[in-house]
């Protein structure tokens, strides 16, 4: 499926914002409530760095693929190594975490299912919007007679 050129600008765009909201969630909701929210936005951030990535991916491999990356890492806090990285280094906090727990698992598929919805109705507006371009646009004529 072609993808609009401006997709991968419009995801890039789009991580600060994710960001500032997944910073502000942790420093001002707490207990579940903040830490399920920051997973779905942490799921919604992979989401957009692997679909500026790879633009041209149909929204499902998306959503699978988003999901196995956050599910990866939360496995790996299983091992002490993100833990041991965070230590060198602790701004990695934020991308591979330090405590496993299983109630991330569900807000990563949240946050990956709603921002596969969410591209869903980017892209049927995107392509709305185009037919209806190409509707309006006169025709040209290829030859030229004399």
């Amino acid at each position: 499926m072609p993808h609009p050129p401006h997709r991968r600008l419009v995801l890039v765009a789009l991580v600060p914002v994710v960001v500032a909201a997944g910073l502000g969630v942790t420093r001002t909701v707490g207990g579940l409530p903040g830490d399920l929210l920051g997973g779905v936005l942490y799921a919604a951030l992979v989401y957009m760095l692997v679909g500026a990535v790879r633009p041209a991916w149909r929204i499902p491999v998306l959503v699978g693929v988003t999901f196995a990356m956050c599910a990866v890492v939360e496995l790996a806090q299983l091992t002490g190594l993100p833990a041991r990285a965070v230590e060198l280094f602790s701004p990695a906090r934020y991308v591979l975490g330090t405590t496993f727990t299983a109630h991330d698992l569900p807000a990563y598929a949240v946050g990956a299912l709603l921002s596969g919805a969410v591209d869903v109705l980017a892209r049927s507006n995107a392509g709305r919007q185009t037919s209806r371009m190409a509707a309006t646009r006169a025709p040209v004529s290829g030859s030229f007679r004399a």
